[in-house]
């Protein structure tokens, strides 16, 4: 059985269906005990940071990384920290470096600064692991994450777009998406 996590922030949610050891004896069990522990390692990761997305999927046991990161040895120490985790059979790193630019890390900067900046924001800013991920490529802008509530992604959204970037797409959803999605509610699975 397939599972996927479209970001690493709503595996925290999945320890719980996880505890159950009767879940955790299932295949369905284990793969979602792998995604949150592979969610934790990318999360511990020191050099990981809002300006990096991992998506992960697991399906007995083999886990497929997908996203984007600003540097190789990003990419590589990933799966490298991946592959050590218990019952990982095989990772597929599917990661891609995001291009080297000048004008897209200031646009990163910026737009981070703007976001974390702002008083909504900074209860985000101060979490270990700030929700919002900032994937910018070639002055294309893709906002990841979970938040709060409608009004903070309709107010990331405008933050973002004051700098200059080509585009900003909206991945970001709110928390009650995030848990209709897991539910299997179709009306909430898409991002806007």
């Amino acid at each position: 059985m397939l599972r996927t996590f479209d970001q690493l922030t709503t595996a925290v949610t999945l320890v719980l269906l996880a505890a159950s050891t009767a879940v955790a004896q299932t295949p369905a069990g284990r793969d979602m005990r792998i995604a949150y522990e592979t969610a934790s390692a990318v999360n511990g990761y020191s050099s990981f940071t809002v300006f990096d997305d991992v998506s992960v999927e697991v399906d007995e046991g083999v886990v497929m990384l997908t996203g984007k990161v600003t540097m190789p040895h990003k990419r590589d120490d990933i799966a490298k920290r991946v592959a050590r985790l218990d019952g990982v059979s095989q990772v597929v790193n599917k990661i891609t470096v995001l291009p080297l630019s000048r004008f897209d890390d200031e646009l990163r900067q910026q737009i981070a600064r703007s976001i974390y900046g702002h008083a909504n924001f900074w209860n985000y800013a101060a979490m270990a692991n700030p929700p919002i991920h900032i994937i910018v490529e070639r002055g294309f802008v893709t906002l990841t994450g979970v938040v709060s509530s409608e009004v903070d992604k309709a107010l990331a959204r405008v933050l973002a777009h004051q700098f200059g970037a080509r585009s900003v797409t909206m991945q970001l959803r709110t928390d009650a998406e995030v848990r209709a999605a897991e539910l299997g509610d179709p009306r909430h699975d898409d991002t806007d």
